[in-house]
């Protein structure tokens, strides 16, 4: 396994992580789930994500079970959560989900509980919250760091504006503006890692934790020819899933399948696979602290695991010929003086 530090913190995760997003809690029964998280800390896997939003908590509930039952040393791992769609655990939807000073607190010291832990070591605001100000949700993030409660905090799917507005704020309170942010990059998804973010890395030292780096299993070119009836976009019940499968015929949906056949030749020439070619091209890029796996099977980790061999394989030879069947690496604009 490889560690790297999350941004300029001096915190090292490495550099593959599991996520429960989607799956455990949820997708698949719990003694998977352990299966799946054990195989990942035996890899050397330290970074475990999850979020309040995730199976109505019960993601967060099976990540807690996990680290008891293994009796894994909290100093040992790095666990994550969000906070922010958390309107699931009230009686009253009103105050139990965004960014405000009351859930941000209630929403963590309820996460934490599920968890069974007395802190987390990120803790991210999950989403933007335009109709909070922005200074009271950098206040109540301090506040939970200065509680013991989480080490560093960050963003998830925020945008470059909204992140330098919260470190502006901090800056000017003296307080600690955030650490990391986890937006979604792949081959197919680039725009905002490579361009929108460039400035951020290095004002502020932007770390990030990125998820989907196989496109909700795009990538992996099992929809290639169709979507195969033991697939999650077939059989899952839950809406994200469900609403990809129907999406199918959308162009979209197709674009991105033409352009994972394209990749063929490459992986072919590569001697490898699609998913492990999609998830060592996204940890090639130094940027990213880590890169956030999900899996229903233990052999996925081992899958996901298998490309850290590949990234000596990806010369600026085979990374420009890439770029260039993909034809989307995102291009600077012109200044005009």
């Amino acid at each position: 396994m490889q560690y790297r530090f999350l941004g300029r913190s001096g915190l090292q995760v490495s550099v593959i992580s599991l996520g429960g997003w989607v799956t455990y809690g949820g997708q698949v029964g719990d003694q998977i789930a352990f299966d799946c998280m054990k195989a990942a800390y035996d890899a050397g896997i330290n970074f475990f994500d999850c979020a309040e939003g995730y199976a109505e908590g019960k993601s967060e509930v099976v990540m807690g079970q996990a680290i008891k039952k293994f009796g894994w040393k909290r100093n040992d791992v790095v666990i994550s959560t969000k906070i922010n769609w958390g309107g699931a655990f009230g009686d009253n939807p009103v105050n139990n989900g965004g960014l405000s000073r009351k859930h941000l607190i209630e929403g963590t010291n309820a996460a934490l509980e599920r968890l069974q832990l007395d802190y987390v070591d990120l803790l991210y605001c999950h989403r933007p919250d335009r109709n909070t100000p922005i200074e009271e949700t950098v206040r109540a993030m301090n506040y939970l760091i200065n509680s013991g409660k989480a080490f560093y905090w960050g963003t998830s799917e925020w945008n470059s504006e909204e992140i330098a507005m919260a470190h502006a704020c901090a800056e000017r309170l003296h307080l600690i503006g955030p650490t990391m942010e986890q937006p979604q990059y792949n081959m197919l998804a680039r725009e905002k890692v490579e361009l929108e973010f460039a400035l951020l890395y290095e004002n502020y030292g932007l770390g990030l934790t990125i998820f989907s780096p196989l496109k909700t299993g795009i990538l992996t070119g099992k929809y290639n020819d169709g979507i195969p009836e033991d697939s999650r976009f077939a059989t899952a019940s839950d809406g994200y899933s469900t609403s990809k499968a129907k999406s199918y015929g959308d162009e979209t949906w197709k674009k991105d399948i033409e352009q994972t056949r394209k990749l063929q030749p490459i992986v072919q020439k590569l001697g490898t696979d699609s998913a492990t070619l999609a998830m060592a091209w996204v940890i090639k890029n130094p940027r990213v602290s880590s890169a956030i796996t999900g899996a229903s099977k233990v052999e996925q980790i081992a899958k996901s695991v298998q490309s850290l061999a590949l990234l000596d394989k990806l010369t600026p030879e085979i990374m420009q010929e890439i770029d260039e069947v993909l034809g989307n690496k995102p291009t600077p604009l012109t200044r005009r003086f």
